[in-house]
Formats: structure tokens, C-alpha cells, sequence
């Protein structure tokens, strides 16, 4: 079964609301547990910098959204859940992005354009207030895709051109360093078009930014009363029939409710269920789903240490797979540790030996043992064995891996049945393999 790389970030700069639950967070953590789909997510922090120069804002936000993530149901045991600021080599990959980033397409980004907008109508300078944060954020958004090779970004549809970007910065560096390799994956966007887009209390979008949110857990279960009491409806009284196609009440209740529980809703508010006795049962629905998650979510706000230690593991893992490839893209671009040539002897056209320096090529050797199993090893251009395989049944399950490291190498190094021999540090293994590739 083909496995299906998704990643998602989680910019950290708000505390999640009802809407932001029945949107993203439940549909993603019900996608993540899906057999053959490896999850990325992250608090994008470094983004929230370009928006948000309030410390206490971001610091109170990541807490509150990873609290809130894992309260959820989000397993950090079949995702790699971290931060973006854990993982250095996402900056690392965002300046070699840079440096094939032609300035014209950053020009034409929406964020940058519409801050232009805005100036230009305010009689400013086009550029005032805008920081290279704001202008190059694209290509910090493609090192977070293309650091994992993700196959897959779920996107709102202001964000396909981000994606579309991603795939050419790709194929610019596969151009220019891939020497026929192709170092990055293409990813594609996935627009959810039928994503629940949930009403507010005005039967708006709910959004911050219009003030009729719903909580998720902030306030506990009197807020979230509160909240459902003050949802608008029509003036008809109880025992009037009512409009369940008008209602966003409705809207709201199905988001949580089976088929059965909704037909027989809208079934009571047609024979003239009164408005508050609505109201109740959305909020008795709503209420019996986030209780659990909400004593989580207590639970991990009352200990951020065991936060801490989740996304720490969570960046180790990550790390797991960037440290390797970075040092891939790193050989690749030229920036190499400078290895000692061996001097062979040659002889020239009149027969006198010469010196002659040769860069010996690291290479596979397979064998079988006196135990019938069959091995590899891995030796590096100064003829030290750097790796030892596990003994394997089938010589063609050595053979498989022996390919898998010569064509992916670093990127799965860290899932081989292989070990380091004495004295051998991973970095002399991870040069050695990308010169491989690039030979």
C-alpha cells in the first residue's frame, strides 16, 4: 500500500473556536488515523511572527493549540506533531529555496499585493509596512512542505497559489542541483470544498474578526451555554412552526448529530419546538462531545511540561527525517566537508608512474554468512566500513534496501536495519550516501 504523505500547520496566533473544531481540527485528527496517510503537523510559530510581535500572544497560543490539538484526539504516537521552531533545518531549506526564488514571484503573491492595495489606496508608499516576513512568507511555507516531501497540503483556496508556488521553487532546485535526480516531491493542494463551514451566532461565517464565536473549551461548559443562548433566531413562539432551512440553529446541530437525531430535529421544530427548548438541545449535543475533550485539554494546560515533552519527541522525530535529507541538499548545492582524496598511481604516455589524485566512491558490498542469512555493508571513500546490516533470509531483501539507500539515501536511513560501526559518526554516513547519489 502506497503511503500518502499530509502535512498541516497551525499558525499560533488565536485560540481555536467552535468553527475552527467542526472545520479542521476534527475532520484532520479523523484523517490522520487513516491506514496508509503519514501526518505532518505543526504550530507554524515562525509564521505567527509575521503577523503577531505580541511574545505573550504567541507564547499563550501555542500552548493553547497544542493543548487543544491533542485534547482532540490527536495521536502523537501515528503523527509527527511539533513546532516549527524545533526543527532548524526548515530555515535551513528556506534560504536554498531563497536563492532560487525569483523576486517576480514574490511580487505577485496575494498577501504582498493586497498590502500594496491598501497602501496605494491610503496614499502611502507601496511598501510601507511591509517586512520581508510579509513578502517572502511563501517560501518559508514551501521549506515546511518540502522539508517532508509532502504529497498532500489541505488548504483553504486563498492558499493554492502558496502551493502552486511550493511546485515551482521544487522543480527550480530539481532543475538546477538535481543533476537528474529529483530531490523534491511536487505536492498537491487539496481544497476541501465540502468542508462544514460552521455559522455563528449571527448566522454569519463564525470568525473572530466578526465577533460571534462559539468557544471551544475557553470558558468551560457556562461559556458555552452562554454562547448557544445568545445564537439568533426568528421571533415565532413556541408551538409556531418553524423553518429548519432558515435556521443556522440547524446548521449548528447537524455538525454534531447523526441523520437519525437530525430528521427528527427538524421534525420537532416544524410541529413547534420552541426556540429555547432548541437551544438546549444543540448545547446537551455539543456539550456531550467536548466534555471529555475539555478535561483533557484542562488537564495538559495545568501541565505544560507534559506538552513539552510531546513536542520535543514530536521534533525528534521530524528531525529524524531532516536532518538527513538536509545534509543530502546540503552536498548537493556544494556545501560538502572536504574529504581526503586518495593518490593512486598512473601511468602516463611514456610509461612513468604518476601521481594522480582519485576520489575513491563509497560502495555497497553484499555477502552471505556462515549462518545462511545474507548481509550488506557500506563503505565510505577512505575504505572504513560506516555501515553493518542486519542479516536478512532472502538475498533479495538485502538487495532492496541496498537500492533504497542508494536512491533515497539519508531521507530513510533512519528507518534501515542497519547500525553505525565503531567509531563512525552519522555525519560521515550521510556525506558518504549523498555522494553516492550524486555520483
Amino acid at each position: 500500500m502506497t503511503t500518502t504523505r499530509v502535512l498541516t500547520g497551525i499558525t499560533t496566533t488565536g485560540t481555536p473556536h467552535l468553527g475552527n473544531y467542526v472545520g479542521a481540527i476534527r475532520p484532520a485528527i479523523e484523517a490522520s488515523r487513516r491506514a496508509n496517510v503519514q501526518s505532518f503537523f505543526f504550530l507554524a510559530d515562525y509564521h505567527a511572527l509575521i503577523k503577531c510581535d505580541d511574545p505573550q500572544r504567541i507564547e499563550r497560543s501555542r500552548l493553547e493549540l497544542a493543548a487543544t490539538w491533542l485534547a482532540c484526539g490527536l495521536d502523537p504516537e501515528l503523527v509527527t506533531f511539533y513546532r516549527q521552531s524545533d526543527v532548524p533545518e526548515v530555515l535551513e531549506l528556506t534560504w536554498l529555496l531563497t536563492c532560487v526564488c525569483p523576486k517576480g514571484m514574490m511580487n505577485r503573491a496575494h498577501a504582498y499585493k493586497a498590502a500594496c492595495d491598501a497602501n496605494a489606496t491610503a496614499g502611502e508608499d507601496l511598501d510601507a509596512g511591509v517586512t520581508m516576513g510579509l513578502f517572502s512568507y511563501p517560501v518559508l511555507m514551501a521549506a515546511d512542505i518540502l522539508m517532508f516531501n509532502a504529497h498532500l497540503v489541505p488548504v483553504g483556496r486563498d492558499q493554492v497559489q502558496h502551493i502552486e508556488m511550493t511546485r515551482d521553487l521544487a522543480q527550480r532546485f530539481n532543475h538546477v542541483f538535481g543533476g537528474g535526480r529529483h530531490f523534491f516531491v511536487l505536492p498537491e493542494a487539496v481544497v476541501e470544498e465540502q468542508v462544514a463551514t460552521l455559522p455563528g451566532l449571527d448566522g454569519r461565517k463564525m470568525s473572530k474578526s466578526y465577533d460571534n464565536t462559539i468557544p471551544l473549551f475557553e470558558g468551560g461548559t457556562k461559556a458555552l451555554g452562554d454562547a448557544i443562548a445568545r445564537i439568533v433566531t426568528d421571533s415565532r413562539l413556541p408551538g409556531e412552526p418553524k423553518d429548519p432551512d432558515t435556521a443556522h440553529l440547524v446548521t449548528l446541530y447537524e455538525a454534531f448529530a447523526e441523520p437519525a437525531q437530525v430528521a427528527n430535529f427538524r421534525s420537532e421544530l416544524q410541529a413547534g419546538l420552541g426556540w429555547g427548548d432548541a437551544k438546549q438541545r444543540l448545547f446537551n449535543l455539543v456539550e456531550a462531545e467536548l466534555a471529555p475533550m475539555r478535561a483533557r485539554y484542562a488537564e495538559f494546560m495545568a501541565h505544560p511540561d507534559r506538552l513539552e515533552d510531546l513536542l520535543m519527541a514530536g521534533s525528534d522525530k521530524a528531525r529524524g527525517l531532516a536532518q538527513p535529507f538536509m545534509a543530502e541538499l546540503r552536498q548537493a548545492v556544494g556545501l560538502r566537508r572536504m574529504l581526503a582524496l586518495k593518490r593512486a598511481p598512473h601511468a602516463d604516455s611514456d610509461g612513468e608512474q604518476a601521481g594522480r589524485s582519485k576520489l575513491a566512491r563509497p560502495s555497497f558490498k553484499q555477502y552471505r554468512e556462515a549462518d545462511g542469512l545474507f548481509y550488506f555493508k557500506f563503505i565510505g571513500p577512505d575504505d572504513r566500513v560506516l555501515l553493518q546490516s542486519h542479516g536478512f533470509a532472502q538475498g533479495k531483501e538485502s538487495g532492496a534496501w541496498v537500492q533504497k539507500l542508494k536512491l533515497e539515501g539519508g531521507a530513510v536511513l533512519a528507518g534501515a536495519p542497519v547500525v553505525l560501526t565503531d567509531g563512525v559518526k552519522l555525519e560521515d554516513v550521510l556525506e558518504a550516501l549523498s555522494a553516492l547519489a550524486s555520483a
